[in-house]
C-alpha cells in the first residue's frame, strides 16, 4: 500500500508539474516552435524586452494587481476585526456566510453581475466610458478581500485576547492598542493574505474581461488573444518569469509564518515554566 501511495503521489504531482516544467524549458529553446526543442538560447527573453504591447500588459496587470491587494488587505484586515470582535453569534454566522459567497459563487457569475452593475450606474450618472481601470479594480478587490479575511481571523483567534487589555490597562487608547499590539501579532496573517490577494489579481482572466475598458488590458487577456493567432515563446519567458517571482513571495510567506509559529510556541513554553515556577 505504500507503494502504491508513492506512486499515486507522483502522478498527481507529475500532472500538476509537467506542464509547468515544459514551458519553463521551452522558454529557452532556439527556434520558434513551442513543440521541437531545438538548441538552448535567451533569444526569447531578450525578445521580451522588445515587446511593448506585451510589456504594456504587463504593467497594467502589475499595477492593478497591487492596487488590488493593498486596498483589500486593509478593508479585509478591518473587516475581520470587526467580525472577529461582534458579540452576538448569529451576526457573525451571517458574516461569515456572506464573505464565501464570493468564493464559491462561479467567477462567470461574479464577472457578468458586476458588469451589470457598472453598466447600469455608468448609464445612472451619464458616463461616456463605463468600464475602465475603475471598475476592474473594484472587482478585483470584491473577490480578493475575503481570502485576506479568512487569513487574518484565524491570527485573531490565536492572539492572547489579554494583550490589547493590558496595553489599555499600562495607558495605550485603543487605537493605540491595536496599533502597538495587535498589528505586530496579525501581521503574518496579513501579509499572506496580500501575497494570496495579489496572485489571485495577477492570475485572474474571466472576470477581468466582462469589467475591463477599452483602454485597459491585462495581461491574461492579451495572451487569450494571442492564442487565437500563435503563441510565441515570449509568452513561455515572461510566465517563466513570472512563475518564479510569485515562487519566491510564497517561500518568503510560508518561512515568516514557520518562524513566527516557533515564536509563538517558545512563548507558550516560557509562560507555562513561569507557571510551574510559581
Amino acid at each position: 500500500m505504500k507503494v502504491l501511495s508513492k506512486i499515486y503521489t507522483g502522478l498527481i504531482l507529475l500532472f500538476l508539474f509537467a506542464p509547468i516544467a515544459i514551458m519553463i524549458v521551452f522558454s529557452f529553446n532556439g527556434q520558434q516552435s513551442t513543440a521541437v526543442m531545438s538548441g538552448f538560447s535567451f533569444r526569447w527573453y531578450e525578445a521580451l524586452a522588445d515587446n511593448a504591447r506585451l510589456l504594456e500588459s504587463l504593467r497594467n496587470t502589475l499595477i492593478l494587481a497591487f492596487s488590488a491587494a493593498i486596498v483589500s488587505t486593509i478593508m479585509g484586515t478591518a473587516a475581520a476585526v470587526g467580525i472577529f470582535r461582534l458579540r452576538k453569534k448569529y451576526l457573525r454566522v451571517a458574516l461569515d456566510t456572506v464573505t464565501n459567497i464570493p468564493m464559491i459563487n462561479p467567477d462567470i457569475i461574479t464577472g457578468i453581475s458586476l458588469m451589470l452593475m457598472f453598466v447600469f450606474v455608468g448609464r445612472l450618472f451619464g458616463l461616456a466610458n463605463k468600464l475602465s481601470f475603475w471598475t476592474m479594480l473594484i472587482a478585483h478587490i470584491t473577490f480578493c478581500l475575503p481570502y485576506v479575511i479568512l487569513q487574518v481571523l484565524p491570527k485573531l483567534q490565536q492572539m492572547d485576547k489579554s494583550l490589547p487589555e493590558a496595553a489599555m490597562d499600562l495607558g495605550c487608547t485603543p487605537l493605540r492598542a491595536f496599533f502597538k499590539v495587535e498589528l505586530p501579532e496579525l501581521m503574518p496573517g496579513i501579509l499572506t493574505g496580500m501575497i494570496m490577494a495579489f496572485t489571485l489579481s495577477l492570475d485572474d482572466f474571466v472576470i477581468s474581461y466582462f469589467t475591463m475598458g477599452e483602454d485597459f488590458q491585462t495581461l491574461p487577456i492579451f495572451i487569450f488573444n494571442m492564442t487565437k493567432r500563435d503563441v510565441k515563446p515570449t509568452v513561455y519567458a515572461l510566465a517563466t518569469v513570472i512563475f518564479f517571482v510569485i515562487l519566491a513571495l510564497l517561500m518568503l510567506s510560508n518561512l515568516f509564518d514557520s518562524e513566527t509559529s516557533k515564536s509563538l510556541k517558545e512563548a507558550k513554553k516560557k509562560k507555562k515554566a513561569k507557571k510551574q515556577a510559581i
